[in-house]
């Protein structure tokens, strides 16, 4: 999951560069120095009062906004600044807000190890890193409340369905903005907009026999064409009957884990990525074949 530090600065890049190492690794930036075609860097640890160069053009250092704290309540990394050598291209996101604030300026490369914050901000000469007014990952995700997702819909196994141990049983889900996607939605904060689209790229099935099954999309429904074989993609042979569990069914949970992608449209220049499972429970009867003399 990819989390935004609130130590980014007001003006983001739309996309994330190569990572940069921390300024006590041993100093690599972009590239590896010392071989052909290696990039010049300049780090800064906000918080520290360092640098790993006296630069004019490095931005004074700042602590990180909020002293946050980390995921198990200890002082938060600080984040890393990194001069990029040489600087974006012109029609770069960041490059293009930069020219329309104007002075003496350059793109960062910006690294909070705590959070997982790695992108691009555009920094004016001398001056610290400031805070975003808004979080642009914050909207993101409610803008993904208000799409309101689903777990899957599951075509197969159904639940009024008689299933035996042995055959092949193909499964596969329905789908629906709500269940599958593609969903979108916006939401906005001052001058802020961000627009994000969610798509499942798996689903999980736990057969509640102690097997799982991993899906890459829907699956393919069965035709009766199709006979005895397995599915081409996403399909089980359960091995056990499920007479002994309550209602005499298997518990089988489909997680599809929807892929959230964002971009900030208005008032910035931002993008990023996370995930958010969501699952769906039905039960499975399970029997054996019944050989009639």
């Amino acid at each position: 999951m990819l989390r935004r530090a609130a130590a980014a600065t007001a003006v983001l890049l739309a996309g994330a560069v190569p990572a940069a190492a921390h300024a006590d690794d041993g100093g690599h930036g972009i590239g590896t120095p010392g071989s052909r075609g290696a990039s010049k860097y300049v780090e800064v640890c906000a918080g520290d009062g360092s640098s790993s160069s006296s630069s004019p053009d490095t931005p004074a250092s700042a602590d990180t906004p909020g002293k946050a704290k980390g995921k198990d309540g200890s002082a938060a990394r600080k984040c890393t600044y990194t001069r990029l050598v040489p600087q974006p291209p012109a029609d770069n996101l960041a490059m293009q807000e930069g020219r329309k604030r104007g002075g003496r300026r350059a793109a960062y490369q910006v690294v909070c190890p705590d959070t997982g914050r790695v992108g691009v901000v555009w920094i004016p000469d001398g001056a610290a890193p400031a805070a975003p007014a808004v979080d642009p990952e914050t909207l993101a995700r409610r803008a993904v409340d208000s799409m309101r997702l689903d777990g899957p819909d599951i075509a197969s196994p159904r639940a009024a369905g008689r299933y035996t141990v042995g055959v092949p049983m193909w499964l596969w889900v329905h789908r629906s903005p709500t269940t599958f996607g593609a969903a979108t939605a916006t939401a906005s904060a001052g001058a802020m907009t961000v627009s994000a689209t969610a798509r499942v790229t798996s689903i999980r099935w736990e057969m509640g026999d102690g097997t799982t099954a991993t899906c890459a999309g829907p699956a393919t429904p069965y035709r009766e064409s199709a006979g005895m074989t397995d599915s081409p993609d996403c399909g089980h042979r359960y091995t056990r009957v499920s007479r002994d569990q309550p209602d005499g069914r298997l518990p089988l949970t489909a997680t599809a884990t929807w892929t959230v992608t964002w971009q900030v449209t208005g008032g910035g220049a931002d993008e990023g990525e996370f995930t958010e499972p969501r699952h769906t429970t039905v039960g499975v009867r399970v029997g054996e074949v019944q050989v009639h003399n």
